[in-house]
């Protein structure tokens, strides 16, 4: 798929400037430099990929607002908005790896920390306490990883939970995919330059998201917040403030990780 081209309305031109502080205090954030050897990255990905797991639920409460996914199957919402969402569905869900296999964004992240020799225990026992049927709150009580990481999955699930349409687009698209390719392009810049070849498949995941969201997803999803808050003022103020919210979150877990470094113990 190509690039897609949606002409911002005022309002979300708006939007975007009234998180322009927040978003460049996160793009500044130095954890990005921080990342001085494959240990620190080792350490970062631990706990970024719990990040990179509750995005697909916070797509998948999209998918249940906006489509329908029960039976009996009946139309639902705006046939342009469910077309959106299904798109980035399966892109972000069943993707393909560097052999053109297909897999979700998560699973290639599992991946590339399987490549550095990170370690993947405390996700998987997150994943193994949700199959046999623990709350989200109650697994990540079990797990020994930092609060910020907790704080960062558990404002998402508030998010998925609240079962309002405009405001789970709008966490969704300002604080994840509009922000992400140049969250991204920090990380790469330094990456290539500190490890050169020795981190093929996370490099890959990286420039796969920028390319997805900078080119499909983030036109979409600014298109899809356009439609949910329509004239609704009081829809545009949530989304403007659930969006503050959701960056200042990430730079949170930002900080959290970065305090975690040896360099900054």
């Amino acid at each position: 798929m190509g690039s897609i081209y949606y002409i911002m309305s005022k309002r979300i031109e708006a939007l975007q400037q009234a998180l322009q502080e927040h978003r460049q205090r996160l793009l500044k954030h130095n954890v990005y430099q921080s990342l001085e050897t494959l240990d620190d990255l080792r350490l970062f990905m631990e706990h970024h990929v719990f990040a990179v797991w509750d995005f697909m639920s916070l797509l998948k409460a999209l998918q249940r607002e906006l489509t329908c996914v029960t039976l009996p199957w009946v139309p639902k919402g705006s046939p342009s908005t469910r077309r959106l969402i299904n798109e980035i569905v399966l892109e972000e869900e069943t993707d393909v790896d560097q052999q053109g296999q297909p897999v979700s964004h998560f699973e290639l992240y599992l991946r590339a920390m399987a490549e550095v020799e990170a370690n993947t225990a405390h996700v998987e026992q997150l994943l193994t306490g949700i199959a046999e049927g623990k709350k989200v709150n109650n697994a990540l009580d079990q797990l020994p990883i930092d609060p910020s990481v907790k704080a960062f999955v558990r404002n998402t699930f508030r998010v998925a939970d609240s079962a309002e349409p405009h405001i789970i687009a709008a966490a969704f698209t300002f604080g994840r995919e509009d922000l992400i390719p140049d969250m991204f392009r920090h990380l790469i810049e330094d990456l290539n330059r500190r490890f050169p070849g020795k981190l093929n498949t996370f490099i890959y995941y990286l420039d796969r998201h920028i390319q997805l969201d900078e080119e499909v997803h983030t036109p979409l999803a600014l298109q899809m917040v356009d439609e949910l808050c329509g004239d609704d003022e009081d829809k545009w103020q949530e989304a403007l403030e659930v969006s503050k919210a959701c960056i200042e979150q990430r730079i949170e877990l930002w900080n959290g990780i970065r305090n975690l470094l040896p360099s900054e113990a």
